[in-house]
């Protein structure tokens, strides 16, 4: 197994506990193979079958405390400094390390706004609060929240390279749509062709295959979520598609529309090109706004408010959220101000999150226009990772 990543990502939570002034971070799980806490995936190379303490300090420290049967499995990555085994109870190890290291602050993995950071049964917890009965500890137990948001947000060089080669990719299946869509088709028979397209490439699709692809052919098109139908493909038309593949543990997510030409056309009606201007000019309003430390919710505003200012109706969802080893990471979003989404719209934005850009509006009488673009935070800025839809995709019936 390539531990880069998994060494990467400790190291960073190491400096991420210096810049939050968090001396511990303990994630506490047992048969995470079968219950699994989502941030096991960015600090564990395998699972632990019984109860497992992996502790990560700002003083650099790294100890798991596992199971004695597990110790191998746990040495092996050489991910963690210490390797602490027990045999018949956790208790007595897990509470000496605990005075040794004698915290202020411990992030457990609990969270209220993010299901990342929240791989904490109740179960656990109640566990846990037994562990460290008649201690003070109990009383310095925090979310690790902030910690998981920075850590699955800030892309380490090998993360974002490996995001590149999943949207060069996941572009090549979009440019091969193109050529094959044609009036008649289903929008089933288009979502078939791109599974058998990255099937055959050894591409898992990014998320459940029910709705990836997602497909959407023509005027009043199923939810953003929902599958595809065997609705027809018809000239005079907008088809749109959603799109993501999982490139070795990292995803893409991708937006493209096209419109079919009706007999006698070479270019779109004004209508439809207007209203695909407007998505497509929405995205690059956004774009030249994100930097470092804006907030979610003012970029949402931004997209929301051009678009509605040119007479469409609000899209009925955020406008961007982050993307990583799941389609949907990190904690921030580019999302409204809505109770569905708690606090992540106010969290601001930081250098090394990539970000999904996605409005959408619908065309009276032809379809929907939505573009999902890929921006990467920088210093100063941000940049696409994915090159922007700048034209519409004209088909040929």
């Amino acid at each position: 197994m390539d531990n880069t990543i998994f060494k990467e990502k400790i190291n960073q939570a190491v400096e991420i506990l210096k810049e939050k002034n968090i001396d511990m971070w303990l994630t506490f799980v047992r048969e995470s193979s079968m219950m699994t806490d989502p941030v096991m995936d960015m600090i564990s190379g395998v699972n632990s079958t019984w109860q497992a303490a992996l502790c990560i300090n700002k003083d650099g420290d790294t100890t798991a405390i596992v199971g004695s049967m597990e110790e191998g499995n746990f040495k092996k990555p050489g991910l963690y400094k210490n390797i602490i085994p027990y045999l018949k109870s956790i208790r007595d190890p897990f509470r000496d390390y605990i005075a040794r290291k004698n915290p202020t602050k411990i992030a457990i993995n609990f969270s209220k706004t993010s299901v990342l950071g929240d791989g904490l049964t109740y179960g656990m917890y109640q566990i846990l609060l037994d562990h460290l009965e008649g201690t003070e500890y109990a009383k310095r137990l925090v979310s690790s929240e902030e910690i998981i948001s920075a850590l699955r947000g800030r892309k380490s060089e090998t993360e974002v390279a490996l995001m590149k080669e999943a949207i060069k990719e996941t572009l090549k299946i979009f440019d091969e749509v193109t050529n094959y869509m044609k009036p008649g088709m289903t929008e089933i028979d288009v979502a078939n062709y791109v599974r058998k397209l990255h099937t055959e490439r050894g591409f898992e699709a990014a998320w459940e295959e029910d709705h990836c692809p997602a497909v959407f052919a023509g005027p009043n098109p199923n939810g953003p979520h929902e599958g595809p139908s065997d609705k027809v493909l018809t000239k005079g038309t907008i088809i749109n598609m959603d799109f993501g593949i999982k490139y070795k543990g990292y995803c893409s997510d991708l937006q493209r529309t096209w419109y079919i030409l009706n007999d006698g056309e070479t270019k779109a009606p004004e209508t439809v090109q207007k209203g695909f201007n407007v998505i497509r000019d929405s995205i690059q309003k956004v774009a030249d706004a994100v930097k470092p430390g804006v907030k979610g919710v003012d970029m949402d505003t931004i997209a929301r408010s051009y678009i509605t200012q040119n007479g469409y109706p609000e899209y009925p969802h955020g406008l961007g959220h982050q993307v990583g080893k799941t389609v949907h990471d990190g904690v921030a979003g580019m999302f409204p101000a809505w109770e569905r989404y708690g606090n992540a719209p106010f969290m601001p934005l930081e250098e090394g999150q990539i970000f999904t850009i996605e409005p959408r509006l619908p065309i009276e009488g032809y379809g929907v226009a939505t573009i999902e673009e890929e921006v990467y935070i920088t210093k100063n800025g941000c940049e696409f990772i994915s090159p922007p839809q700048k034209e519409l995709i004209l088909v040929k019936p």
